[in-house]
């Protein structure tokens, strides 16, 4: 039966969960942490080919909706496959628990796979879910007045998921693209959801870049409005100037190799789910999915999933010239990107033997 962890304990905090997850100290079945963080041969997959756990980087944001629908729907069974989902707020943390062994894949962004190369840590998508990033650059209704054009991000209090995540690279990249340095802005870790309104409620941030439902949330309750869309393949054209890889299933070079069979079960129930996600009608969508997503409001969050199923991918593939765009995207701010070999940062070998 799948598994999953929506927190490793109760009231545990993302930093604190990541240390427990480098400490060993974690609830999941996986062993503690090895001395080499590049060493995956204590996860569950080197124990029992049958169980994988993959950290995801928030559940409940509908860009990551195809690890919990694939659940919901019994594609890893069918598949072959056990999987435990263990949530966090950010991306960042998955890498980071993936790099420390204790999961054996991560639910996040395909731009911290050319982020972590530059670190000398090799990680490769499998499954390429989304080319788009599905997420907002928004700005409080109180600077509405004052913030008129990218340059006049300088300054700001931005809210991100946490440092070093996705929505944290995206800030950035904003930033930059306005004539300012990275340094001209603070981000600041904010989560998601609840706890990224409460900071823009409370004007602990002046902006956030942040993905559906909290997006909707936060203009329905005229709190902020959407300064950056990053979220339409328009929007995302006109800001990124082309495709943006996002939601994918990243694990470190060394697993998949080792372990084609796992990652071959996993693309294979991954993309039947973005074939029924593509398929289907927003309301069947939420009606598969649990009901605490819908934070409480379904059908806000049936009006968020048609503004953001446009963004998924119907074959898990990485699609031609994105890995490139996103190499370019993050060189603005990380000139070490523009040595990354971006060949060894994705594979469609796994999803192309998907029938």
């Amino acid at each position: 039966m799948n598994k999953t962890m929506k927190r490793l304990s109760a009231g545990v905090s993302g930093a604190a969960m990541v240390a427990m997850l480098l400490s060993g100290c974690s609830s999941t079945n996986t062993s503690a942490a090895p001395s080499k963080t590049t060493d995956n041969s204590s996860s569950t997959a080197a124990k029992d080919p049958s169980r994988v756990s993959i950290m995801v980087g928030g559940l409940e944001k509908i860009i990551y909706m195809p690890y919990m629908l694939a659940e919901k729907l019994g594609y890893y069974k069918e598949a072959g496959i056990t999987v435990t989902l263990v949530e966090e707020s950010a991306g960042q943390d998955a890498e980071l628990a993936l790099l420390a062994g204790q999961v054996d894949g991560a639910g996040g962004f395909y731009d911290h796979t050319l982020d972590l190369q530059t670190k000398g840590k090799k990680v490769e998508a499998v499954v390429t879910m989304a080319d788009v990033p599905g997420e907002q650059l928004m700005v409080s209704n109180r600077l509405k007045d004052k913030v008129k054009t990218l340059a006049d991000l300088k300054g700001l209090n931005i809210g991100v998921t946490g440092l070093g995540s996705s929505t944290n690279m995206l800030a950035s990249y904003n930033v930059v693209k306005g004539g300012n340095k990275e340094s001209d802005y603070k981000p600041l870790p904010v989560g998601a959801g609840q706890t990224l309104i409460a900071a823009m409620q409370n004007n602990r941030i002046d902006a956030a870049v942040t993905s559906e439902p909290t997006a909707s949330i936060l203009k329905n309750k005229n709190m902020a409005f959407t300064f950056v869309d990053m979220n339409s393949k328009d929007g995302t054209e006109k800001a990124l100037g082309g495709k943006y890889a996002s939601t994918s299933l990243y694990m470190s070079n060394d697993f998949v190799k080792k372990n084609p069979d796992v990652v071959q079960k996993l693309a294979n129930a991954y993309v039947k789910t973005l074939k029924w996600l593509n398929t289907h009608t927003p309301e069947e969508i939420a009606a598969k999915m649990p009901e605490e997503y819908w934070a409480g409001d379904k059908a806000l969050y049936i009006q968020a999933l048609k503004g953001q199923l446009p963004m998924f991918t119907a074959d898990g593939k990485m699609p031609a010239g994105v890995p490139e765009n996103v190499q370019k995207i993050l060189s603005a701010f990380k000139p070490a990107v523009k040595n990354v070999d971006i060949s060894q940062t994705y594979t469609n070998e796994f999803v192309d033997k998907v029938k």
